[in-house]
C-alpha cells in the first residue's frame, strides 16, 4: 500500500492543477485548480451540476481527466481506479453508505483486505484495532454488531472508521451528513476535526451553508465547472458564498408576511400505516393543518414522513385512524378522488412518483387533469389548449426546457423539480403535501421554490411540509412536528422552534424529559 503517514499541519497533501473532463455536450471541468493541505478540512460548494463530483470522480479514478495534472505530496500521481486511490491513500465516503447490512462491523472493515495465507480471515486483531481506534477517535462502536443493528449515525461511523483504519491520508465526503440529527451532525465534526489534528486532509462537500461555515478551513466554490472563488469562512458570509453559487443574488430566508388563517382544511386522528415490510411506520398520529398556514414534519429520513404523505395522498392503505380533506373523510379515498378534493402532492422521488422520464415536458404537465376539460373534451385531447396551457405553466414556473416536446429525463434535477411544482399548483389546490420539495435541487431553484410555497401559503392553502432539512422547515413553517420512529414527539410553534429543541426531539427525547 503506497500509503504516505499524514504529516503536521500545513503541508500540501494534495495538488490538482488544470483539470478539464467533457463529456458529449457538457465541459464538466474547465482547467480546475483544487488543493488540500494536511490537518484542514477543504470544501468544495456549488450548485448539481457545478462540476463537483466529476472532480472527485477524477481523482478517486472513477473518471480519467482529460487534461490536468495530480500530484500527491509533491509527486505526479497516476490514479486510474478507485484502487489506485486507495493505494495512494486516498478514502471516499459516499452519500449513501457502502456497508453490507448482513455483517458485522468487523467484517465490513475487513471487507477487501489482504487475507494472509488463510481461507478466512482471522477478525480478532480486526476488533481489537476498532477498539482502539474507537477510543482514540470517539466513535463508540461495538465491533461485533450487525449493520443492521445500526441507527443510520453509526453506520456513517463505521464509514469512517474503514477510511482510518486503512490509514488514508485523505478523505473526501460526499455530503455526509444529509441523513444525521444534528446532534450527530456535532458528534460528525469532532471526529472530522480529530481527524485533522492527526495531520489528515478532508475534502467536504456539502450544500448546507451552515455547516460549510462551521467546519471548513477553505472553501473553493465550482459554478459551470468552474472556480468562482476561494475563501475562509473568517472572510465571507452565508450570503456571500450563495453568490458566488448561483452569480446572483440569493435570498436564503423566505419572506414572511402575517396571515390569517382558517378552518382546518387536513387531519389525521389516529392514524397508523404500514410500512413496506408490514411493520407499524405510522403510529396514532394526529395533527391539523390549517388554511393560509404552513406545518413542517421534521425528522431523521426513515421515521415514517414518506408513509404518512403517501397514505394522505392515497397512494398507500391506513390500517386505523382517519384523514380528512375539507371536512371529507379520505381515509379509504383514491389518490384521483383524494385530488378532486382539491389535494395536490408533490412526492418525495420526483422520476420514480412526480414525472414519467421519457414523457415529454407538455406530457408530464397534463399528467394527472389530461382527462378533464380544458385539456380534452367529448373524450379528445384538445392539443391547442395543451400547448398554451403547457406554456403558461413553463413560463410562470421558470422551468427551464429546450422545447415543451422534450424528454422530461433531459431536464435538471431542478427544473423537473419545478414542472412537477407547476403541474401540482395549476389546478389551485386547497390543501398541498409537499414532500422534500428541494431535495437535491440548487440553491436557485429552492430560493424560487420556497418562494413559491409562501405565495400559496398567503392565498389561502393549507401545506403540510415534509422536509429533512431544519433550515428549511423553520425558515417556512408556521408550526413544525417532529416524528420519531412513526410518532409525533411534539408540535412547535415556530417562535419557540430552535435546531438544538428540534434536534432533541428527531433523536427520540421527548420535550417532559429533555
Amino acid at each position: 500500500m503506497i500509503v504516505v503517514a499524514p504529516a503536521g499541519k500545513g503541508g500540501m497533501l494534495l495538488e490538482m492543477e488544470g483539470i478539464t473532463k467533457q463529456f458529449p455536450g457538457v465541459l464538466a471541468n474547465d482547467r480546475v485548480d483544487f488543493d488540500v493541505r494536511s490537518g484542514e478540512v477543504h470544501t468544495l460548494l456549488g450548485e448539481n451540476g457545478a462540476g463537483k463530483s466529476t472532480l472527485m470522480k477524477v481523482l478517486y479514478g472513477l473518471y480519467p481527466a482529460d487534461a490536468g495534472e495530480i500530484r500527491l505530496r509533491g509527486e505526479p500521481a497516476a490514479i486510474g481506479s478507485p484502487s489506485d486511490a486507495i493505494e495512494h491513500g486516498i478514502g471516499m465516503i459516499h452519500q449513501h453508505f457502502m456497508l453490507v447490512p448482513t455483517l458485522t462491523v468487523a467484517e465490513n472493515v475487513a471487507l477487501g483486505l489482504p487475507t494472509g495465507s488463510r481461507v478466512r480471515q482471522d477478525l480478532r486483531p480486526v476488533r481489537k484495532r476498532i477498539r482502539e481506534l474507537s477510543d482514540a477517535y470517539g466513535l463508540q462502536m461495538d465491533p461485533e454488531a450487525y449493520i443492521w443493528q445500526l441507527a443510520v449515525g453509526e453506520r456513517q461511523r463505521v464509514e469512517i472508521m474503514k477510511a482510518i483504519y486503512r490509514d488514508v491520508s485523505l478523505l473526501i465526503l460526499d455530503e455526509p451528513t444529509s441523513v444525521l440529527t444534528p446532534s450527530e451532525v456535532d458528534d460528525l465534526f469532532v471526529t472530522l476535526r480529530r481527524m485533522t489534528d492527526d495531520g489528515r486532509g478532508l475534502v467536504f462537500i456539502s450544500h448546507k451553508l451552515r455547516e460549510v461555515m462551521s467546519l471548513s478551513d477553505r472553501i473553493t466554490v465550482l459554478r459551470g465547472g468552474r472556480v468562482t472563488g476561494r475563501t475562509v469562512p473568517d472572510e465571507t458570509s452565508r450570503e456571500d458564498l450563495a453568490h458566488m453559487m448561483v452569480g446572483r443574488e440569493v435570498r436564503l430566508a423566505p419572506s414572511r408576511i402575517e396571515v390569517e388563517t382558517g378552518e382546518v382544511r387536513l387531519s389525521m386522528s389516529g392514524l397508523n400505516v404500514a410500512g413496506d415490510r408490514g411493520a407499524p411506520a405510522v403510529i396514532d398520529l394526529d395533527l391539523a393543518v390549517r388554511g393560509g398556514e404552513i406545518v413542517g414534519i421534521a425528522g431523521v429520513s426513515g421515521n415514517g414522513q414518506r408513509e404518512l404523505a403517501e397514505a394522505l395522498a392515497g397512494l398507500r392503505p391506513v390500517e386505523s385512524g382517519k384523514a380528512a380533506m375539507g371536512g371529507a373523510d379520505t381515509t379509504d379515498m383514491t389518490p384521483k378522488e383524494i385530488r378532486r378534493l382539491g389535494v395536490s402532492y408533490i412526492p418525495e422521488e420526483r422520476m420514480r412518483d412526480g414525472a414519467i422520464g421519457d414523457f415529454s415536458v407538455a406530457e408530464n404537465l397534463i399528467l394527472v387533469d389530461y382527462d378533464s376539460p380544458p385539456m380534452s373534451r367529448r373524450g379528445f385531447l384538445d392539443f391547442k389548449e395543451i400547448e398554451e396551457g403547457c406554456s403558461d405553466l413553463v413560463e410562470r414556473f421558470t422551468v427551464k426546457t429546450p422545447s415543451l416536446d422534450t424528454p422530461t429525463s433531459h431536464l435538471s434535477g431542478g427544473n423537473i423539480q419545478k414542472l412537477i411544482i407547476a403541474r401540482e399548483l395549476s389546478s389551485d389546490p386547497a390543501v398541498l403535501i409537499a414532500s422534500q420539495p428541494t431535495r437535491g435541487v440548487d440553491i436557485g431553484a429552492a430560493e424560487y421554490i420556497h418562494s413559491v410555497l409562501m405565495e400559496r401559503r398567503a392565498q389561502g392553502t393549507a401545506i403540510l411540509l415534509i422536509s429533512e432539512d431544519l433550515d428549511e422547515v423553520i425558515g417556512l413553517s408556521d408550526r413544525i412536528a417532529v416524528m420519531f420512529e412513526g410518532r409525533i414527539m411534539g408540535v412547535l410553534d415556530k417562535e419557540e422552534a430552535t435546531v438544538g429543541h428540534l434536534g432533541l426531539l428527531m433523536a427520540g427525547v421527548a420535550d417532559d424529559a429533555a
